[in-house]
């Protein structure tokens, strides 16, 4: 019998609304898991991606996660991992120092054998470059075996990835397909493989508000997946529809029915009542000692509500705006890249043109095409962050409770990554023609350990940047680069 916790997303580094409470929920939240892995003793801890938020994780994150992984060493229970999209880089990945630091491994297309199950890696790999792939792996003479993937497959919301397909091709009769990417945890049978998504460890959206937590699996006759939470921030969801001749004190009123010390507070207003300043109700609420307070009136008032934003988060203010141009991913990634992501001005210019080149190498010409504007994605819901606005969509439809057996199949929302910090086209296409001339020897075909350059549909309404341009400035004090290990 193999016993394992299943996690991944845990987005290490996040400083959710410029919150520095909000980036230690994040380490502590993944402190948990590691601390639950260790008091039940399992086998081993299997992370299916995106551990870090950014692929330029700061010196704090970095050793925040070394000592929590020395935790989990020194308890001798193996740290087994792949690499997502939002931590990946060009070269060597940060997963591959805690490898070398005794802390981690890496899965791929050799088996990793635990007790009597066979695991197997497959990194984020973009869209683009899928049809490469072979999925050759080596073989093995375990009881199970299982598939270590992030990226959004079938049969679940909004999937690019076809998992019967990966199935069919694969040379390794896998019984389970241990997947990250999806913030929404989720289990499905394909082909009688049971396909799990574990879920995010903290919420990286205001669209995530079930419970957050983690799998235990077990390999024996059969597999046994159980949902396990964690003890997360509260966050608080109000909804509040104004009758005629309602305003703000009728939000006012339904929030002081509601406990929000400490807590993140959502506050959504519709129906006909009368405007309502989201600043000031949001004022009032970090004054009763709400860590965070975010308003929206989801209301049209004509002139009013094209004026009406509130500064609490200026980054999220400028996504919104820039949503409604309608401006393609490319434009959109060279905007984020210019405004919102950690590259320092004196590299921004060759981090464009890099990121550029990289699309018209992959044959990207859709990243090229004018996207859809903001008012026509359906119950989207954005704001700014560190990085790349981003839409939600949906969320999962089932309850998640303490060792909860997994008695058939369930619906899971996915969070759509849709690089949406924005500039006009007119920058992306002057960047094209300066790296169409200065373009790099074609990209060699990924192996099963090929990690991502890009961005894909992904989670959180505050996304980490798309730009992954090699850095040659000098790092700041509170970031490192792999050179510095």
């Amino acid at each position: 019998m193999t016993r394992v916790i299943h996690t991944g997303d845990t987005h290490l580094g996040y400083q959710q609304y410029h919150s520095s409470a909000r980036r230690k929920d994040f380490l502590d939240a993944f402190g948990q898991v590691i601390d639950d892995a260790v008091e039940m003793g399992v086998d081993a801890v299997v992370h299916a991606g995106d551990l870090f938020h950014d692929r330029r994780p700061e010196l704090r994150d970095l050793l925040g996660t070394i000592r929590i992984l020395r935790r989990l060493d020194d308890a001798e229970i193996p740290f087994l991992a792949v690499v997502g999209n939002h931590e990946s880089t060009r070269g060597g990945q940060w997963l591959d120092l805690f490898e070398n630091l005794g802390l981690a491994e890496r899965l791929g297309a050799a088996p990793r054998v635990v007790e009597d199950t066979a695991f197997y890696g497959l990194d984020h790999v973009p869209e683009s470059r899928r049809e490469e792939l072979d999925y050759d792996f080596e073989p093995h003479d375990a009881a199970s075996a299982a598939l270590v993937s992030h990226g959004l497959f079938t049969p679940f919301a909004h999937a690019n990835w076809d998992t019967e397909m990966v199935l069919d091709r694969s040379n390794v009769d896998f019984d389970v397909v241990l997947l990250g990417d999806n913030h929404a945890p989720g289990t499905e049978t394909v082909d009688d493989t049971w396909v799990t998504y574990c879920g995010s460890t903290e919420r990286a959206s205001a669209a995530e508000e079930d419970a957050r937590g983690y799998n235990l699996v077990t390999f024996d006759d059969a597999v046994d997946i159980r949902r396990r939470t964690l003890d997360t921030r509260p966050f608080v969801f109000v909804s509040v529809e104004l009758a005629a001749g309602e305003g703000p004190g009728r939000v006012r009123e339904q929030l002081r029915q509601r406990e929000v010390a400490d807590a993140v507070v959502v506050v959504e207003v519709t129906g006909d009542g009368e405007p309502v300043t989201p600043a000031a109700i949001e004022e009032s609420l970090t004054e009763r000692g709400a860590l965070i307070a975010r308003v929206t009136d989801r209301r049209e008032h004509g002139t009013d509500a094209e004026i009406d934003v509130s500064f609490a988060d200026p980054d999220a203010a400028v996504d919104e705006r820039v949503r409604d141009l309608g401006l393609s991913t490319a434009a959109l990634d060279v905007d984020e890249t210019i405004r919102a992501s950690k590259t320092p001005d004196s590299n921004v210019r060759d981090a464009v043109k890099s990121r550029v080149t990289d699309l018209l190498e992959d044959g990207a010409d859709a990243a090229f095409a004018a996207a859809p504007r903001g008012d026509d994605e359906s119950g989207a819901e954005s704001s700014g962050g560190d990085g790349a606005g981003t839409t939600e969509s949906g969320a999962d439809g089932g309850s998640e409770t303490d060792d909860a057996d997994v008695t058939g199949p369930t619906d899971g929302a996915a969070d759509v990554t849709d690089a949406t910090d924005g500039v006009s086209d007119v920058a992306a296409a002057d960047a094209a023609g300066s790296a169409t001339g200065d373009a790099a020897d074609e990209a060699a075909p990924p192996a099963l350990d090929d990690s991502s350059d890009e961005t894909s549909s992904d989670e959180t309404d505050e996304e980490a940047t798309d730009d992954d341009s090699e850095e040659t400035a000098t790092p700041s004090d509170t970031q490192v680069t792999m050179e510095d290990f």
